[in-house]
């Protein structure tokens, strides 16, 4: 069997930055299994995998260890796929997630613009071991589908030099964050239990902290920038129960898969 397969780099200007993902249309499902080999053999982030057509799609995501249940950042390649390869000169894309509801990506000419739901964060005590595994105490610590937690300021976010082992025993996923110097806050994303140390650019994570930095800034459109080694900037909004992240994405690498 062949399988189409695009590499692209989001929430990037050009290659080598941002966030990379692979993109896979495909006619008609695989096994659960396959997907999931696929994903650990591109060993990025995420891996997405999607069927439908006249702007209308269904999609999955894989990291290379599990299935997850959003991916900003492979969703925006995913439409950076259809409405240059696929149907070409397409507006806005309708993505339908079995995880995640449905999503939609409007293009612009080189920006894309993802429509995600909001997630905003509830306090919560310190989970055990949390910062003996980040290395540092976070201000306060809040929790949606991941863990939100807060530092006095952007140099404290950039000095984190978590445990991955220990990291990798916790429930959830961790998001470090705090105003930033240059732009309205910094993040870094860290789900070694999910088989990714520390994530590059992560469109989901802005379900949580878009509304969490307008709650505390009193502004609905902000700029965050993601304190990565590859580093990367989102343009985000806050509209009421959803949340707009707006990115480029870089192509880089077409090819086949045979399996």
């Amino acid at each position: 069997m062949r399988i189409p397969i695009y590499r692209l780099d989001a929430f990037a200007d050009a290659v080598f930055a941002g966030n990379p993902a692979a993109v896979c249309p495909l006619g008609d499902w695989l096994p659960d299994a396959t997907m999931q080999a696929i994903a650990a053999e591109n060993n990025l982030p995420d891996t997405a995998f999607f069927v439908g057509g006249r702007g209308a799609y269904t999609i999955r995501w894989f990291s290379p260890t599990v299935e997850a249940s959003l991916c900003g950042h492979a969703t925006l390649a995913s439409a950076a796929v259809v409405t240059t390869h696929l149907e070409p000169g397409l507006a806005r894309v309708t993505f339908n997630s079995p995880r995640a509801g449905a999503l939609s990506v409007a293009r612009d000419g080189d920006r894309y613009t993802l429509d995600l739901p909001s997630w905003p964060p509830k306090p919560v005590p310190m989970p055990g071991g949390l910062e003996r595994a980040l290395g540092a105490r976070p201000l306060e610590v809040l929790a949606t589908r991941d863990y939100l937690c807060v530092f006095a300021d952007e140099a404290a976010v950039k000095a984190l030099r978590p445990d991955m082992a220990l990291l990798r025993q916790m429930d959830k996923a961790v998001i470090a964050t705090a105003a930033g110097t240059e732009c309205d806050f910094v993040s870094r994303f860290f789900a070694p239990c999910r088989g990714i140390d520390e994530d590059h650019v992560t469109g989901s994570a802005h379900c949580t902290l878009t509304p969490f930095w307008a709650g505390r800034l009193g502004k609905t459109g902000m700029v965050g920038r993601q304190l990565s080694t590859r580093g990367g900037e989102l343009a985000v909004a806050l509209k009421g129960d959803r949340v707009a992240v707006g990115g480029r994405v870089a192509p880089y690498l077409e090819g086949t898969i045979h399996v």
